[in-house]
């Protein structure tokens, strides 16, 4: 009895054993897992920190007119700004850190309500939006507004690329008033220049007209400012733009689409009649050259140029009685600041702009 009672308790004994390892075997395998998942989580957390950190952190300012019937002539105005904004929003490779509003192809309470619009109803995340300028530069009286005062706050935490895709009133301004911040600018992208002031930039065949060199045109001294500064400038001008054509068949592509690409499809329809009236199968989408040199720079062939002002018969007055002159932004190898000059496109770009737009 007592020799059964001992092998029981033996028994008993290894089995209690046997239990306990497979227990502790088992919190081992557990906290093994729970270890692996900690580390791919950690992983997949770095890997989100360092594709957000790669991203280009971008600040938009614009004279964003979409829908917008002129004001000071029959017609409506240009659409082009709506695209890039868009294109911008839907980069994958892009952070826009905020849009400010400024005067030029329509008036700045206009420019500022449809930045709030396209922010609001079809940007990825939260975009701040501020007012700017409302007419140009005045250097014996430079004035701040709240869009240069939220870039100023932006740049003192961390550089930016700038598109400026209408005057260049809101950039100058802040390069005057806050000089100290002037090396957190990576580079700013415009929309304006030309190689010579005869460079026309003529529109329409059944009609030809001269377009103006807009954002220059408006604001003449603040171009000048960016030159003066050594500011890094990127110039996306006529040249390039007017190798690029949206047509019928792409507007309806893009009403297929989300509801950013339906509204911009709706608002261009009167802009393509315009110039569908005069000859052309399309229209130049201006601006959205600036977007895509910042999305993708290898889709667009550039040179460096050094850039100038200069005072020539007013283009826009060729057939007028008077004397009428302006001054011209002239890119070219003579003298000035230096510019990167972006004059062609990549043979598929019309595609890949489509494909950034449709996303």
């Amino acid at each position: 009895m007592n020799k059964l009672f001992k092998n029981s308790f033996i028994v008993l004994t290894m089995l209690v054993m046997i239990s306990c390892q497979e227990a502790s075997n088992n919190k081992d395998q557990t906290n093994d897992l729970s270890k692996e998942d900690t580390s791919e989580s950690e992983l997949t957390q770095t890997d989100a920190n360092i594709t957000q950190n790669e991203k280009k952190k971008v600040w938009i300012d614009a004279d964003l007119a979409v829908g917008m019937k002129r004001y000071e002539r029959e017609g409506y105005s240009d659409v082009d700004d709506g695209y890039a904004i868009l294109q911008l929003f839907k980069a994958e490779n892009i952070d826009v850190k905020g849009i400010s509003a400024v005067f030029g192809n329509t008036r700045i309470d206009d420019a500022y309500r449809l930045s709030q619009k396209m922010a609001d109803e079809f940007a990825p995340y939260e975009i701040p939006v501020y007012k700017g300028a409302g007419e140009s530069i005045t250097l014996d009286n430079v004035e701040t507004n709240e869009a240069v005062e939220a870039l100023a706050e932006q740049l003192r935490k961390e550089p930016l690329h700038i598109l400026a895709i209408g005057p260049a009133t809101n950039i100058a301004t802040l390069v005057l008033l806050y000089p100290e911040l002037k090396s957190q600018i990576k580079e700013v992208v415009l929309v304006a220049g030309r190689r010579s002031p005869t460079d026309y930039f003529e529109i329409g065949k059944t009609e030809i007209t001269h377009a103006p060199d807009l954002n220059f045109d408006l604001d003449n001294n603040a171009f000048l400012v960016l030159f003066q500064n050594d500011i890094p400038v990127v110039l996306c001008p006529f040249e390039i733009s007017n190798k690029v054509w949206i047509t019928q068949e792409d507007l309806q592509k893009l009403s297929e689409g989300d509801a950013g690409t339906k509204w911009m499809a709706e608002k261009s329809q009167p802009w393509l009649q315009q110039w569908t009236s005069i000859g052309e199968n399309g229209f130049n989408p201006f601006d959205v050259l600036a977007s895509h040199y910042l999305i993708a720079p290898e889709d667009i062939v550039s040179e460096n140029l050094k850039a100038h002002l200069e005072i020539h018969p007013n283009d826009m007055k060729l057939d007028s009685s008077g004397n009428h002159f302006k001054n011209y932004l002239i890119c070219n190898e003579t003298e000035g600041a230096l510019v990167t000059y972006c004059y062609d496109i990549v043979e598929d770009y019309h595609e890949k702009l489509m494909e950034s737009l449709l996303k």
